[in-house]
């Protein structure tokens, strides 16, 4: 099966998440579900942009470091305060950054322009019309839309949504993702390693890229080898999993249990054109939730997983961006590709001079490769060999 269609396969698995309100502050990299308009201006008042003297302008025209105009303070102004008296020609109120400009005020003079002065002030600069005022509305007007459906929820957004006075916000439900580790040669990272036993690494790979993606993910390790076993693991699962994500058992051998225990309960196996990850399963568990089963060597498993199941999980979260940012780099050195498949090369990509240098070469199982790489080269399945020099699209993974 091509990639492309690969692609739209595991899409079509994963139904957008239900939509939630969520306090402000729990919705960090939550997909927004609808748009938000404010409510209020930002600023929602006339306020001043400086610690200094509310003053009319004209009563300060002409003032310089010789000639300073005296006015009398009856006013201080701290940020906060509700009451808004009037500002009186010839005066001047004592004004703090973020509190409201006084009626008949027009301006702010800069304390530092100023001798500082309590009950009178000592003005030594002219300030024109506006000066040190951040207007009403300057920043965000009434029913303007703050942010779009489909925003990834920064920290700043988040700010901007309180600062409208939003108290909750409608997200998608981050996908439930239950990651499945198989396989009776794996043994837990720190025990003791017998001869034909590894290091069981998969299951928490995979379910730290599902965190990255934006998708909650729940691990069980070491599921035996074992098919009646493996269903009874499943059960108690099924209601609160979006997504049962497995690595390994997908081959030809004859010790596959995700192969034996999902074939025929609506999951399918078959190979895809593609170098490393060309064995693939995916369907619904007995109607129930979407299985996506990658194949176990350790850079198939994730590569596989950028390709296919990272943008499925981010578009099933209402997010707009569900693909990694993709740049043109200049190889440096020679690659070659099998012919009929699309391969993914780990790489270095290097922003300063737009270069990437591949790390580690094709096969599946060099994982230390492709932890030192930041980026994915793809090579289309009609080019066998790309000289150094050629320009390639490098997915950004870092």
């Amino acid at each position: 099966m091509p990639v492309v269609d690969y692609q739209r396969r595991i899409a079509d698995l994963l139904v957008p998440t239900p939509v939630e309100s969520l306090p402000v502050a729990d919705c960090l990299g939550l997909a927004l579900a609808a748009d938000l308009t404010a409510p209020i201006p930002l600023p929602p008042f006339d306020n001043s942009a400086m610690d200094g003297y509310a003053v009319r302008s004209v009563d300060v025209a002409g003032a310089s470091e010789q000639s300073p105009v005296l006015l009398p303070v009856p006013e201080d102004l701290p940020a906060g305060r509700v009451q808004n008296p009037p500002l009186q020609p010839g005066t001047a109120h004592r004004i703090m950054t973020g509190a409201q400009v006084p009626p008949g005020a027009d301006a702010v003079v800069p304390v530092e322009r100023t001798d500082g002065g309590v009950s009178e002030v000592r003005v030594r600069a002219s300030a024109a019309p506006g000066a040190h005022i951040r207007r009403a509305g300057e920043d965000v007007r009434t029913g303007a839309t703050v942010l779009t459906r489909g925003t990834s929820l920064t920290p700043a957004q988040l700010g901007v949504a309180a600062a409208v006075g939003t108290e909750k916000l409608p997200v998608h439900r981050p996908p439930r993702v239950l990651v499945l580790s198989t396989g009776s040669e794996l043994v837990a990272p720190g025990e003791p390693l017998q001869p034909g036993q590894i290091y069981e690494s998969n299951g928490l790979m995979l379910a730290a890229a599902v965190r990255e993606a934006g998708a909650h993910a729940r691990l069980l390790r070491f599921v035996p080898d074992d098919v009646n076993a493996f269903h009874a693991v499943l059960a108690p699962e099924l209601d609160s999993t979006d997504l049962i994500l497995t690595s390994g058992g997908v081959s030809a051998g004859a010790y596959e249990v995700v192969k034996d225990a999902l074939t025929g309960n609506g999951v399918d196996f078959m190979k895809v054109a593609m170098q490393p990850g060309m064995p693939q399963g995916s369907g619904r568990y007995r109607g129930g939730p979407a299985v996506v089963s990658l194949p176990g060597n350790p850079v198939s498993a994730m590569v596989s997983f950028e390709v296919f199941v990272r943008p499925a999980l981010r578009a099933a979260a209402g997010h707009l961006r569900t693909r990694r940012e993709i740049r043109s780099a200049t190889i440096t050195e020679e690659l070659r590709a099998p012919a009929g498949k699309r391969q993914y090369r780990r790489a270095r990509f290097d922003p300063a001079t737009t270069t990437v240098t591949p790390r580690g070469g094709p096969g599946s199982h060099l994982l230390s490769a492709m932890a030192g790489s930041n980026c994915l080269i793809e090579i289309p399945e009609s080019t066998q060999l790309i000289p150094e020099g050629s320009t390639v699209d490098v997915w950004l993974t870092d």
